[in-house]
């Protein structure tokens, strides 16, 4: 779709034929673009709208029942901001208090009705794709928020930034379509994400997961964020939207969050009954020791985020385990014992190990009626198996 389809789209005639369109069904589709054409809608503009209605069913998963009123790139979709996670950032503006906010690299506006309910003035938004910023503005208008977001399409590091108070960067992670984990390769690049903090102190960055620890400024919190067990993005936080803590990981949707100075490192022991797995924010933020102190436990080997203890305790931040059996990995020790208890199938979670689940379940043959869940790991450095069964209420 380029600036002049979508412009069609939001005519009279665009509109009327969005209206017209059911929900969309893939198994329909060539049914309800015939129909469309036959009702006199050329065939340019029923493409563009059919996109535009698959692309909104798409979106439900990120952005609710707002999607059906939204507008969407196939890039702006892929790259947008849950609205879940983009209304737990905005409350870190909100709580600032920041007049407001410039969104610097505001994609297809994901973030935009947050961060204009969350500043006092609303929100100056910049995109330099003119498609991307023509659809960021459709998005403010259907959500009826034209009047507090300025949408423009220029480069973000030419903003004059002086009406501003605060500042949200998402730069994009991708080159020629492929995805980048070098933050001197972002666009515009992490240098820029740097500079713009010390032009405006209330800013927050949308970061990679695995950002290396050492680029962060020491200064800045950086909060890694995960929803349902995924991990989505680490974000920056300086000036007054940073907390005390250097790192933190935080869980949605129930918001439980740690924090430390990820330097910490846990002890490690022996095996005990108890098998718990970190969320993967608590990872990647390096709080596996603070949540192994929670649970009252330690590692099983010093380089591997598996903490053991000899208590149940629920906890949001770790799926918990009872340890059924423990024994050296070993391919036909692990068929027998298997086979013994009937097990046809087979959870396998793996870390530290560079077996592949898939490999390892189509060599153990399995094919009883029983269920299990194994563990693949090392202890004290030695290739281990954990036959576990998870605790129920460990989340």
């Amino acid at each position: 779709m380029d600036p002049d389809s979508f412009q069609r789209l939001l005519a009279p005639e665009g509109q009327r034929l969005l209206a017209s369109l059911p929900a969309y069904d893939g198994a329909r589709a060539l049914a309800v673009a015939t129909a469309a054409r036959e009702a006199g809608h050329d065939e340019a503009l029923v493409s563009s709208a059919m996109t535009q209605s698959r692309s909104r069913a798409r979106a439900r998963a990120k952005f609710g029942e707002d999607a059906d009123r939204l507008y969407f790139t196939a890039d702006g979709l892929e790259q947008s901001t849950r609205s879940l996670v983009a209304a737990h950032r905005a409350t870190r503006f909100a709580q600032a208090a920041v007049r407001r906010i410039a969104d610097l690299g505001c994609g297809i506006g994901g973030d935009l009705p947050h961060l204009a309910r969350a500043s006092r003035d609303g929100v100056l938004a910049v995109d330099r794709d003119p498609l991307t910023a023509a659809v960021a503005a459709a998005n403010m208008a259907a959500l009826g928020l034209t009047s507090r977001v300025e949408v423009r399409c220029a480069d973000v590091t030419d903003v004059d930034l002086s009406t501003v108070d605060g500042a949200f960067v998402d730069p994009a992670r991708r080159q020629g379509g492929s995805r980048t984990f070098d933050p001197l390769a972002y666009s515009p690049p992490y240098a820029f994400v740097l500079d713009l903090a010390a032009r405006v102190p209330a800013t927050g960055a949308k970061l990679a997961p695995g950002i290396p620890h050492e680029v962060l400024p020491a200064a800045a919190e950086a909060e890694w964020v995960s929803v349902t067990g995924d991990v989505v993005e680490c974000a920056l936080w300086c000036g007054p939207l940073a907390g005390a803590a250097a790192r933190r990981a935080t869980l949605l949707p129930s918001g439980a969050t740690v924090t430390g100075d990820g330097l910490t490192r846990a002890p490690a022991g022996p095996v005990q009954r108890f098998l718990y797995e970190p969320d993967g924010a608590v990872i990647r933020a390096g709080l596996v020791a603070e949540v192994a102190e929670h649970l009252g436990g330690h590692l099983l080997d010093p380089t591997i985020a598996y903490i053991t203890g000899d208590r149940a305790t629920g906890s949001p931040f770790a799926t918990g385990y009872q340890v059924v059996d423990v024994l050296p990995f070993g391919l036909k020790r692990l068929r027998s014992l298997l086979r013994d208890r009937d097990i046809g199938v087979l959870t396998i979670k793996k870390r530290g190990s560079a077996i592949e689940p898939e490999t390892l379940r189509r060599q153990l043959r399995l094919h009883g009626s029983a269920a299990a869940t194994i563990v693949v790991t090392r202890i004290a450095g030695q290739p281990s198996v954990l036959v576990v069964e998870p605790l129920t209420a460990s989340r």
